[in-house]
């Protein structure tokens, strides 16, 4: 097959259908990509006008151009639109559209998660989005501290709105993270080992990794205020034992990281396009690396320095300002291995590198500042001023938009196979950067005189209004500059003409193939042995069209592609992806519907759409494609593999343990509420505690092991039917025991105690019947037989989620049963 039919081919194969129909069931990770950082655009849109109504407002001292109330929402909708809408989403939709490219892989790892992500983020935003055009936005700011947000101080459904869409959304951001972590490390060119590893994709890792850690904690906060706002469960009445600093807890376990979430895809960029511009390779390599790894270590760690201000022993004030401080260690690295790059090679100043420039102004103030909030008396004069919004946007622009300009007009010619004609991204620049610090140093002067954040007003004697008239008219100085921005793109994809495939003569495999890209990427997977293969071997792009690597020959309609070993890059197994399917849309919709549900008290609906949601689930599992003949198959290069999923460690399986990560941080969370409440909450010990009981105790502990024991069983293949009925008995027993410790805690909710034990078996108990349903389909598949048998990895899959239920199972009903002791 010449080059020319094996592109017509996979081309036919790969390609997602014409039309709206496209739209909606493609799993292309080109197309999801480009969908992804569209929307967060269009977010970006309604987030910046946002802003310029809050400068407007602030331009003049008691200003009346809008009402406390509307201004209210307006900022709190500002900070969540920007925050959740646009700012995780624009970095999903660069690595879901880069990693495969970056990484010699036709794919990510779960096409079809993508898609389903997609839609929920979509589906959740434009909930929000209808709150804010409605009326029913929250006002309690984007961080919805209690009581503000409580039921009695925000009645309505407002703040629901807020906790019901954002963690809709969250949905999104958790499934990206899991396909982000398992695509890195098993779909990767054979030969790129770790070490070989683009150094976005590092970057990528660890964001991904933050995400699920970082994301938990507010879910469960999330889950929790909602709770406390429809049913009455008192997480945060300290009357009733519980805390409003709890939710601040919870809530700044998310929000620091989240901002290294946001800094670290922007610093992969700055790694991956200033060496490029510098015509040389990136200093320090590993020492980049490793620094992204710390840097993410340490930020779990910083959360307190948020609560300074609210009564923190002092010895946790040193710790925590002293943990703020080393932050800039790893940091430091990045920023010298950055300037190194610069010295020793030959840098030209393009506009991408303007940008990195940019970056380098604004992210090094930003961070010098955030080294004096790091410092405490000094954050106690601050604290909840304008510096402190200054302070965060220095680092969110500077750290994250102005890097992810740089990588939008470096990869642009990559998306568009066109190069620039117009010259309006120079201008563009400029009125960006010269807006952007007129706007946000003057807020820097403005809070050190005085002035509070998330005010409406201010008196005309207080000394700021020519600073904040300042900042307002340099606030739309940048506005018109990202507007440009936008018709800079417009203009270039309508006008420009062709380019040269590698423009910037870059050494990465993204520029090895035809651009705009075709469906496929790769017409043959290529072999890696260097960091920069296409600087190796000028004619690497050549000799992948020809096929001369790995599944050149298509073969029917099968989506082909391969699992390589994690750390080494030596090629394990063959994958068939799924095809084009609106299965995703339809699953994120039944998801939605479930959330709809709760958010307008209608609570018959929540369990019909979840009925729906394990039925396409299910249908899902089902539905997975495998080669015509099993065994071993070729896949070129005198090459035989196992297909993928009749090995152990399947791509599902490291998926679910990803997402069981996740879970676990959800559950710790929890644990880690109660003990705040128990230690720290007021009026405890609870006027009632939970009595224990021995049968309650011995089912679930029993049940669990036999769960556990029969899955094990079924895995080893030594009797697989009678593993699996054991397994889903022992299920059975966990979930009656569970069902009765919790029909027995319905009755404390009204107190803290009682909610907080309530919530942990519930926890408990949902994942017990999750692993019911998938040990249930595991049964009915081993029954029938044949085609339908389980595999290995269907086993093992399931075999995660059984051991996580009996080890939840078992935490809950101990911790339950015998907190009375405890006291």
């Amino acid at each position: 097959m010449n080059a020319l039919g094996r592109h017509r081919a996979l081309s036919r194969i790969w390609s997602s259908e014409p039309g709206w129909k496209g739209v909606i069931s493609t799993v292309n990770h080109s197309d999801l990509g480009k969908m992804f950082l569209l929307v967060a655009t269009v977010f970006f849109s309604i987030g910046g006008i946002l802003a310029m109504l809050i400068r407007t407002q602030l331009a003049t001292p008691r200003s009346v151009f809008l009402a406390p109330a509307i201004y209210d929402q307006i900022f709190t909708m500002h900070g969540t639109v920007m925050m959740f809408l646009f700012a995780i989403p624009l970095f999903e939709g660069a690595a879901v559209y880069l990693l495969p490219k970056l990484l010699g892989t036709r794919d990510l790892a779960f096409p079809r998660l993508t898609a389903y992500g997609f839609w929920c983020y979509a589906f959740g935003g434009a909930m929000l989005v209808f709150a804010m055009l409605a009326g029913l936005a929250p006002a309690s700011g984007w961080f919805m501290y209690p009581p503000l947000s409580s039921a009695a101080h925000s009645p309505g459904i407002n703040a629901d709105f807020w906790l019901i869409g954002v963690t809709f959304v969250e949905i999104s951001a958790i499934a990206a993270a899991v396909e982000i972590c398992v695509s890195i490390l098993k779909f990767r060119a054979p030969g790129m080992s770790l070490d070989l590893m683009p150094i976005f994709a590092w970057y990528a890792l660890v964001t991904a990794l933050m995400i699920l850690m970082g994301f938990p904690p507010l879910i469960l906060g999330s889950i929790l205020l909602e709770l406390e706002r429809a049913f009455g469960f008192p997480f945060f009445e300290s009357a009733l034992g519980g805390s409003p600093l709890l939710w601040q807890h919870l809530f700044w376990l998310f929000g620091h990281p989240e901002v290294y979430i946001i800094f670290l895809p922007a610093a992969g960029v700055v790694s991956t396009v200033l060496p490029v511009m510098a015509r040389t390779t990136l200093l320090g390599y590993r020492w980049v690396a490793a620094a992204a790894v710390a840097l993410a270590f340490l930020s779990f760690g910083l959360w307190v320095h948020h609560m300074f201000a609210t009564g923190i022993p002092h010895m946790g004030l040193a710790f925590f300002s002293a943990a703020s401080t080393l932050v800039a260690v790893p940091t430091g690295i990045q920023i010298f291995a950055w300037l190194g790059t610069l010295w020793k090679g030959r840098p030209r100043l393009t506009l991408p590198m303007l940008y990195i420039i940019g970056f380098f102004f604004t992210f090094v103030i930003g961070g010098l500042t955030g080294v004096m909030v790091a410092i405490v008396p000094f954050d106690w004069q601050a604290h909840d001023t304008a510096f402190i919004t200054a302070h965060l946007h220095y680092v969110l622009v500077g750290g994250f938009v102005f890097p992810m300009l740089a990588g939008l007009y470096y990869w642009l010619p990559q998306l568009t196979g066109r190069k620039r004609f117009f010259r309006i991204g120079e201008m563009a620049f400029w009125l960006i950067f010269l807006g952007f610090n007129g706007a946000f140093f003057a807020m820097h002067w403005v809070g050190l005189l005085g002035q509070r954040r998330r005010i409406a007003w201010y008196p005309d004697d207080a000394g700021w209004t020519t600073i904040n008239l300042i900042s307002s008219i340099s606030a739309f100085v940048m506005a018109i500059g990202v507007a440009m921005v936008v018709v800079d793109i417009a203009l270039h994809a309508l006008l420009a003409i062709r380019g040269s495939r590698n423009p910037w003569e870059a050494g990465t495999l993204e520029w090895a193939m035809p651009t705009p890209p075709a469906a496929y990427n790769f017409a043959s997977i290529p072999i890696v042995s260097d960091r920069e293969p296409l600087a190796m071997d000028p004619k690497l792009a050549e000799k992948i069209a020809r096929g001369c690597y790995f599944l050149a020959a298509p073969h029917g309609d099968l989506r082909e592609t391969l699992t390589v070993d994690a750390a080494s890059g030596r090629p394990e197994a063959l994958v068939i992806f799924p095809s084009n399917s609106t299965l995703p849309i339809a699953l994120a919709a039944a998801t939605g519907a479930a959330f709809l549900g709760a958010l307008i008290r209608v609570y018959w609906i929540v369990p019909a759409a979840l009925l729906v949601v394990v039925g396409l689930s299910l249908r899902w599992g089902w539905s997975q494609r495998q080669a015509p003949h099993p065994g071993l198959q070729n896949v070129g290069r005198t090459t035989l593999l196992p297909q993928a999923i009749e090995t152990d460690r399947s791509p599902g399986w490291w998926g679910s343990a990803f997402l069981l990560v996740a879970d676990t941080i959800l559950f710790g969370s929890l644990v880690f509420g109660y003990a705040f409440l128990w230690t720290i909450g007021p009026n405890w010990p609870p006027p009632q505690w939970l009595s224990p009981s021995a049968v309650e105790l011995t089912l679930g502990l029993i049940g669990a092991a036999a769960g556990v024991t029969g899955i094990h069983a079924a895995a080893c293949g030594a009797s697989p039917r009678l593993g699996v009925l054991i397994s889903l008995a022992g299920l059975a027993t966990t979930i009656a025991a569970l069902a009765m410790t919790l029909a027995r805690a319905s009755a404390l909710t009204d107190y803290a105690y009682g909610a907080t034990i309530f919530l942990m078996i519930a926890y408990a108990l949902l994942h017990a019947v999750i692993a019911a349903i998938m040990t249930c389909s595991l049964a009915y598949r081993a029954l029938r037989g044949g085609p339908s048998a389980p595999r290995r990895s269907n086993v093992n899959i399931v075999g995660l989620w059984t051991d996580y239920a009996g080890f939840v199972a078992a935490a809950g009903l101990l911790g339950a049963q015998f907190s009375s002791y405890l006291e």
